[in-house]
């Protein structure tokens, strides 16, 4: 059931993904066009170019981000750590591998943070978790957990100390892949970071199977005082916005199939 969930949600975000549903609505222009429906062509095309203005000009996606961002507080006081736990997701594995160098993506604030709680609590319990959320990388040997590893290593810690759990595919695999390395016991105080706007999702997952975490997000994107800014950046909004709406769409998936706690 894990796999059938794990392939249906790659193959139906390819086909609801902001930027796939743009180009579908351009080809529909262009179909329109060829058969010389010009009225309806137009219609298409005039409502195509004012919804990619409105998201070049504006930042959608953080409309969308910002709520999941302020969920829980910054930096929190930790206190009688027990276990420290890393998603993984920033790593580029096949470039890591073929080019014999670490290669991360834009949340290795993540790889900051871990680091440093685990000099900080130097007898916590430490774990990464991930596999590869790729659809087609499922067969090849060299995964996320494998480049942490090698971070890891360059940054003085030592990896015999930490658990690298690397079959997971998605957030939910995630955590119970973790638990069942981990084997927490109650009343045991696991620090969990991750991506600021995926926090809400991974902690409402800790829930569903029992794992109560300390949410430490970092990789913030959003400023509330940049909210209504006006600014052409076309690439980066649009990014933003397909983030937004998968994470949102991804904590709504969650909880209507019972992977994640409601809240």
């Amino acid at each position: 059931m894990d796999s059938l969930f794990f392939w249906f949600s790659k193959l139906v975000w390819l086909f609801i993904s902001p930027d796939s549903l743009l180009l579908f609505c351009f080809a529909l222009g262009l179909f329109l066009l060829w058969k010389k429906r010009f009225y309806g062509a137009k219609i298409v095309l005039t409502s195509l170019f004012i919804i990619l203005l409105f998201i070049g000009f504006f930042p959608v996606g953080k409309w969308l981000l910002y709520p999941l961002e302020k969920r829980y507080p910054v930096n929190p006081t930790l206190e009688n750590v027990d276990g420290i736990i890393m998603l993984g997701g920033t790593e580029e594995v096949l470039l890591s591998h073929f080019w014999q160098q670490n290669v991360l993506g834009g949340s290795a604030e993540r790889y900051f943070a871990f680091i440093q709680l685990a000099k900080k609590y130097p007898n916590s319990k430490m774990l990464f978790a991930g596999g590869t959320g790729s659809m087609t990388e499922q067969d090849y040997n060299y995964k996320e957990a494998d480049v942490a590893k090698q971070v890891f290593k360059q940054q003085g810690l030592d990896t015999s100390n930490i658990i690298f759990e690397r079959e997971s595919r998605n957030t939910w695999e995630n955590a119970l892949f973790s638990k069942r390395w981990a084997q927490p016991k109650e009343g045991e105080n696991w620090v969990l970071i991750t991506t600021a706007w995926h926090m809400p999702r991974s902690v409402g997952i800790f829930c569903q199977i029992n794992w109560k975490v300390t949410p430490y997000p970092v990789d913030f994107t959003t400023h509330p005082h940049h909210l209504l800014r006006l600014n052409w950046n076309f690439p980066k909004h649009l990014g933003n916005l397909n983030t937004g709406i998968k994470e949102w769409i991804g904590i709504i998936a969650y909880q209507l199939t019972g992977k994640m706690c409601k809240g």
